[in-house]
């Protein structure tokens, strides 16, 4: 019976280091996938396959695209497409370093690594603005339906999507806005947490409030802070059952229907976006069978 993969799951770990592949040109990947199933053990180490990836193979992931380029006013989504996504998660950076070694290890016969990304938990789940981060998640029985295919699908279940964007802040920018200023851009109050009532509508919690959709926009947000250098920002990363959700909160975020467009590009931009598939578990490796391997 396929499990899904813990680590989807669970809470935000101490450490963590984002991995993402492209495929090289030419190459038999199967070998190195299967190589990489066995050293994936869904918990501490998750993984996703991007759409170039399963056409290589020949396979066929329903529900499984490229990544939108949606523009707003003033503003484009980069699209990133990646073959394989790796969240190496931890409690100690050594351990993790070794553990990425032997994963770009096992992948590099037939695959490039394009980006190698660490990331940390910060002040108990605070973005580094100083705002927590993913306060409206679903919990328990929702979180798993919000984040896992369903047993009605055979051939997936147990398995998710996943959409990872990094985010680049501009600090200094976000200094020079004054305290309510920025309460009101997120929409909520960062002292408390509390959600401002009389926020504007490009508020951030207004614009992806998730039941505020039809149908509701649930998404399982694993997110983590990144630092590189004096550069930094927020690793977002949120896994669904579909990935309508996503882009439903996406095209709201842009101001696409409404012509509002979120506060958080007052002081912070998308460097990257890729979407993969983080099949399930089975036999504690990773189910390859949708993939024809």
């Amino acid at each position: 019976m396929n499990t899904p993969q813990a680590g989807i799951l669970l809470p935000i770990p101490p450490v963590a280091r984002y991995l993402t592949f492209s495929l090289k040109p030419a190459t038999h990947p199967k070998d190195c996938l299967r190589a990489l199933a066995e050293l994936a053990d869904g918990e501490r180490t998750v993984v996703g396959f991007g759409r170039v990836l399963v056409s290589a193979l020949g396979a066929d992931i329903p529900g499984l695209r490229g990544f939108p380029t949606f523009a707003g006013a003033g503003l484009e989504l980069p699209a990133t497409p990646a073959a394989v996504w790796v969240w190496l998660r931890g409690n100690e950076r050594g351990e993790i370093m070794h553990r990425a070694r032997r994963i770009e290890g096992a992948l590099l016969p037939a695959f490039r690594l394009d980006d190698r990304r660490d990331a940390f938990l910060h002040d108990g789940g605070r973005d580094l603005t100083g705002y927590e981060d993913g306060t409206e998640n679903p919990t328990d029985d929702d979180a798993v339906r919000t984040a896992l295919v369903g047993n009605d699908s055979r051939v997936l279940a147990g398995s998710s999507f996943v959409a990872v964007q990094r985010w680049q802040h501009d600090f200094d920018r976000f200094d020079s806005m004054p305290a309510a200023e920025q309460d009101l851009s997120i929409g909520r109050r960062r002292v408390d947490n509390v959600e401002i009532d009389d926020a504007p509508a490009s508020a951030h919690v207004k614009r992806t409030a998730q039941e505020s959709f039809t149908p509701a926009a649930f998404l399982l947000r694993r997110s983590m802070p990144w630092t590189e250098g004096g550069r930094g920002g927020l690793m977002f990363v949120a896994f669904a059952a579909s990935l309508d959700p996503f882009e439903a909160q996406l095209r709201r975020m842009l101001g696409i229907d409404d012509s509002i467009v979120d506060g958080l590009f007052r002081f912070t931009r998308p460097e990257s976006g890729a979407y993969f598939w983080c099949p399930a578990m089975r036999h504690r490796q990773l189910d390859l069978g949708p993939l024809g391997i």
